[in-house]
């Protein structure tokens, strides 16, 4: 995989993972003092230390995204908006945004759009029963190409269920570097897969501006 400029984390990032780090530290130290104990249970610290790590991996992935998306489109304000909106709704999302690699034909099927990405648009293609609500769209630079399109469904085998539409969006990032978005229409969760790993992200973070650092790889890169 290549490397690609990454961002340096902002101030205000930095301190709250520094504070859900603590926070790990203190939990791990106590449940290293009472692990001999026969009646202790652990099984809540675990958890609690799950919940913390899930917290940081969201915030740090919201954050970054923008650094993988703004060197191809300048859409990323109308991506956002759109994902959050779609994310209030339970309305279900698959959006492939073209970066380096050339997708026809591991993108196919879909119908042409030809029109500048915007929410409004984004949003009325995925409206529930609409004709094109299922399949997905394809961004390139800053245009909606097409669709309804079909990808290619990941065959790996993951932890947990997952959807077609995670399946699918798994299945490009795994073959190409496009960067896929999903919003789940059961639970309204926003997620982007890129290089075979699916990050949980808050659309309400999303709108964050990141500093660019040359310094660290793209997540899965070399």
């Amino acid at each position: 995989m290549n490397n690609e400029d990454e961002l340096g984390l902002s101030e205000t990032i930095q301190v709250h993972l520094k504070k859900s780090l603590s926070t790990i530290k203190a939990e791990i130290e106590s449940m290293l003092a009472t692990i001999d104990q026969k009646e202790c249970c652990i099984l809540n610290e675990f958890e609690q230390i799950h919940s913390v790590f899930t917290d940081m991996q969201m915030t740090a992935a919201s954050y970054y995204l923008n650094a993988y998306l703004s060197p191809y489109t300048d859409r990323y304000v109308a991506l956002s908006t759109a994902l959050q909106h779609l994310s209030e709704r339970n309305h279900g999302a698959l959006i492939v945004v073209k970066r380096n690699d050339a997708l026809p034909p591991l993108v196919h099927s879909g119908i042409p759009v030809g029109a500048d990405v915007s929410h409004t648009l984004l949003e009325s293609i995925f409206y529930p029963g609409g004709p094109l609500h299922d399949g997905a769209v394809l961004v390139d630079k800053n245009q909606i190409v097409s669709a309804g399109n079909v990808l290619p469904v990941s065959k790996a085998l993951r932890e947990g269920k997952l959807g077609t539409r995670h399946r699918a969006a798994l299945g490009l990032s795994e073959i190409c570097d496009a960067l896929i978005l999903v919003v789940s229409e059961e639970t309204g969760r926003v997620s982007f897969a890129l290089n075979g790993t699916l990050y949980p992200v808050r659309p309400g973070e999303m709108d964050s501006r990141p500093v660019f650092s040359p310094e660290v790889a793209v997540p899965g890169g070399d």
